[in-house]
This record gives C-alpha cells, sequence and structure tokens, in this order.
C-alpha cells in the first residue's frame, strides 16, 4: 500500500492496471484484484476526465464548484478539505486537514483508523474556532457531501464549493500539501502507531505553517501572510 501510495503521489493518473505493471516491475508477484481492493481501501482512483467518478453518497446533495476562474487574493477568502491515506511501520490510518488556499496555512486536522464522517466534522470545528472563510470546497467523498458536514456549512454563512471529480485538480493546494507532508515527514519517518503519527504530524504542520519558505508565497511562510 505505501508502494501504491508513493506511485500516486507521481502518477495520480494510474488506474489498477497500470498501477498492477509498476508494482510487478518492482518485483511484487501481486494480481491485479489485489491492487483494485488495496486501491479502493486507500480511497484514492485515477484521476482523468470521466462521467460520475465521485463516490459521493447517492442521498447528498453535490454542489457546483465554485472556483474556477475566481481571483483568490485575500486569506479566508476560500477554505478546502481533504482526506490522505497516511502509511505506518505497521498499518495505516487516514488524515483530514483544511487549509487556507491563498496564504496555505493549515488551519485544522485530525486523523482517524476509518472514514467515518465524524473526524471531518471534528477538524471543521477546529477551523471555525479560528475564522471562517467565504467558500469552503471540498471533493464529492461521502463524508463532505454528508448532511452534518454540509449544513454545518450552510448554517455558518459559507457557500460549498464542490470538485467537478474526486481528488482532481480541482483542489491542486491541498493536494501539494500531501505530497509535502508524505515525502518530507512520512515516508522517512515510518511511525509506528497512531500516537507517534499524531505527534508526528502535529510538528510536521507546525513547521509547514511556521518556518518552511514556500516559493509561491514570495518565500514567505503560511503563518506570516495568515497572521497579517
Amino acid at each position: 500500500m505505501r508502494m501504491i501510495d508513493e506511485q500516486y503521489l507521481k502518477t495520480p493518473f494510474y488506474g489498477a492496471r497500470r498501477m498492477h505493471a509498476v508494482i510487478r516491475a518492482k518485483g511484487h508477484l501481486v494480481n491485479i484484484k489485489r491492487i483494485r481492493r488495496l486501491m479502493r481501501l486507500m480511497d484514492i482512483e485515477a484521476i482523468y476526465p470521466k462521467p460520475k467518478t465521485s463516490k459521493a453518497n447517492k442521498g447528498h446533495k453535490i454542489y457546483p464548484y465554485l472556483l474556477r476562474g475566481l481571483d483568490i487574493n485575500h486569506k479566508n477568502q476560500v477554505w478546502s478539505a481533504d482526506i490522505t491515506y497516511i502509511p505506518m511501520a505497521t498499518g495505516f490510518m487516514y488524515l483530514v486537514a483544511i487549509i487556507d488556499w491563498f496564504t496555505r496555512y493549515v488551519l485544522a486536522w485530525q486523523i482517524s483508523n476509518s472514514l467515518e464522517t465524524s473526524f471531518c466534522m471534528e477538524a471543521l470545528d477546529q477551523a471555525l474556532q479560528i475564522a471562517k472563510p467565504k467558500i469552503f470546497n471540498t471533493d464529492q467523498g461521502a463524508q463532505f457531501t454528508s448532511s452534518d458536514f454540509t449544513s454545518k456549512i450552510i448554517s455558518s454563512d459559507i457557500k460549498m464549493s464542490m470538485d467537478g471529480r474526486r481528488r482532481a485538480l480541482d483542489n491542486i493546494f491541498i493536494e501539494r500539501l500531501w505530497r509535502s507532508l508524505k515525502y518530507e515527514y512520512v515516508y522517512i519517518n515510518a511511525p509506528q502507531n497512531g500516537k507517534e503519527l499524531w505527534y508526528g504530524i502535529k510538528q510536521y504542520f507546525q513547521f509547514y505553517n511556521n518556518e518552511r519558505f514556500h516559493q509561491s508565497l514570495g518565500y514567505h511562510t503560511p503563518a506570516s501572510l495568515y497572521r497579517k
């Protein structure tokens, strides 16, 4: 699963067949059914234009994507959230994070051993204690389309926006965050358990917000811009 995750960060357009070819080329004799099963477990799929790729609950309302062509020029204009798979030395967990698009500041995060909506709600509650955006963007995953999540957004007088397809470039800034987190912390440390992972992610996001200079931000840190 870690090998699949690393390859997915490099080539998110690879589906199960290409991923299967990569894994076999590395000397692992697994069948394609196993690759498909693990990709479903990790909640990832190839990114490419295709109809109805979302795994949102059929009973959940899907909101339109509001960011296309939008000039994002100040903090708390747009926030976004996403979930990613986090490998450990043994086992894995899921991480949800919420970031401010303009400053790349990580506002809140939570980890969980399941994809239940509750850990996303905890992160949302934490973020809303800091500030409130004009637009909140997510993918169409069932956690974010749930009535609990969307009603919290709408009742807070925030516009809800959803990607046109799951985990695609509509949510590019948080996808870049996942790449940085995994290559700069997760892959080189291999946390042993959930407690170690929690403290490691906490330290990494403190570094990411307060010390990591971003070329795209004119070599400022996210925190220095967000706190202006």
